[in-house]
């Protein structure tokens, strides 16, 4: 069954079409990645589906319409990694964390079970902050703060992530590790995933499928091998962008 599918999607915001009649899906095991030039509409696919954009068409959970479910019952199957966080706060990491038990509790001052304890354990362990969960926040890393976000996604336990830049200004070595944890957390059955990027060599290495898009439209979609290839990017880019990267990183081989 296909966990995720979205049929004719379509947002238009002041008087302008930014997605029109986008359709794919997602399977257990699936990393799809959306790809595409800035203004393509790679971020307004993600807000439609976290539901903070208003849209046409249909986007079902497991055969079941997304807007006609709650945000808390949302939240249990589908987790949402933004692009930018505003930490105001000072929470401790564990305490961050523990947000992502929200949409399980029957209400505000529900005490915590041991389901959410194990949960939160187990989050933590995964991202490695185990060590960290007294730490305030506002002292961590770029990295450590990201890290710290994704295991709030991990403890909320949903079905399907969808993150936006999840590596966004982050050094390279963060990068690898916020990648190398995402795919960790894929491998258990169920599960799928879609981010957007704009680093093409980072959706090649780890993607199962690609979309790319193109003034709010499909212009590939499939594998990633069908996707990431020279004369497909070429048409949407612009330019060589296999010779462009051939380049680039061609220097780290002297």
């Amino acid at each position: 069954m296909k966990l995720l599918e979205v049929e004719n999607l379509s947002v238009t915001m002041n008087r302008r079409e930014i997605v029109r009649g986008l359709s794919f899906s997602l399977c257990s095991g699936d990393w799809l990645m959306l790809i595409g030039p800035n203004g393509a509409g790679k971020s307004t696919v993600v807000n439609a589906i976290a539901g903070a954009a208003p849209y046409a068409g249909r986007i079902l959970f497991r055969d079941r319409d997304i807007s006609g479910m709650k945000s808390a019952e949302m939240a249990r199957h589908i987790g949402v990694l933004s692009q930018q966080h505003s930490v105001g706060y000072s929470f401790t990491v564990g305490e961050v964390v523990r947000l992502g038990r929200y949409a399980w509790n029957p209400g505000p001052f529900s005490r915590r079970s041991g389901e959410d304890e194990r949960a939160v354990s187990e989050a933590l362990r995964m991202t490695g902050l185990s060590d960290m969960t007294e730490r305030n926040v506002l002292t961590l890393s770029g990295g450590e703060l990201q890290r710290t976000f994704l295991a709030q996604l991990f403890a909320q336990e949903p079905e399907i992530l969808v993150l936006d830049e999840p590596t966004n200004h982050l050094d390279l070595p963060y990068q690898r590790e916020i990648f190398g944890l995402i795919r960790q957390w894929l491998r258990t059955p169920g599960r799928a995933v879609i981010s957007v990027v704009h680093d093409l060599s980072l959706a090649r290495r780890y993607a199962t499928k690609g979309l790319l898009l193109c003034d709010g439209t499909a212009a590939a979609a499939g594998p990633g091998e069908s996707v990431f290839v020279s004369r497909v990017l070429e048409q949407v880019y612009g330019m060589d962008v296999a010779a462009w990267l051939r380049e680039l990183y061609g220097q780290w081989e002297t």
